[in-house]
């Protein structure tokens, strides 16, 4: 196993323990709860295989479905958001960028981070909030879940962006 292998594992399970032990329990205002555990898929290496980033998103979702009580939602999601990142980040990654780029508001620019950072995060809150609610009776409150949890959720990621850059 080399070093990129074991980080990537080490970064699997603190974003896992993070997101099962504390951030599940935060509700703002009952709608917006941090989903950090994106940030896997958003940094995966560009040109690794896909299979290989399809079955890291699924476990990822199916062991936080296991602790969060949520069957199968967040690893439909992540499998979903898994599929979409690397033609997602095609379209951020300046052309003459190595084959191996692991995407950051570094290597893809602050701007480009940012819109690779919200498409993601909105369809990933997108496909989430809408198989958890599976109904559009109460609209607003899948919308208000939706918004604030993407705006938690992006907040927290550049967080982490800011601490990891210095």
């Amino acid at each position: 196993m080399n070093i990129v292998m074991i980080r990537g594992v080490v970064t699997f399970i603190i974003l896992l323990l993070a997101q099962a032990l504390v951030l599940n329990h935060i509700h703002f205002f009952n709608c917006a709860t941090p989903l950090l555990y994106v940030y896997m898929v958003l940094h995966f290496r560009r040109n690794s295989p896909r299979f290989a980033l399809l079955i890291w998103s699924f476990t990822m979702g199916l062991l936080i479905d296991v602790f969060s009580n949520t069957p199968g939602i967040a690893a439909s999601a992540m499998t979903f958001i898994g599929f979409a990142q690397p033609y997602l980040l095609e379209l951020f990654v300046p052309r003459d960028s190595a084959d191996d780029l692991v995407p950051s508001a570094r290597t893809l620019g602050g701007a480009s981070f940012f819109y690779y950072t919200l498409i993601l995060v909105f369809l990933y809150c997108l496909l989430f909030f809408t198989l958890e609610t599976f109904n559009f009776f109460n609209w607003l409150q899948w919308l208000f879940s939706i918004l604030g949890s993407m705006l938690l959720t992006i907040v927290l990621l550049y967080a982490i962006e800011n601490v990891r850059r210095k």
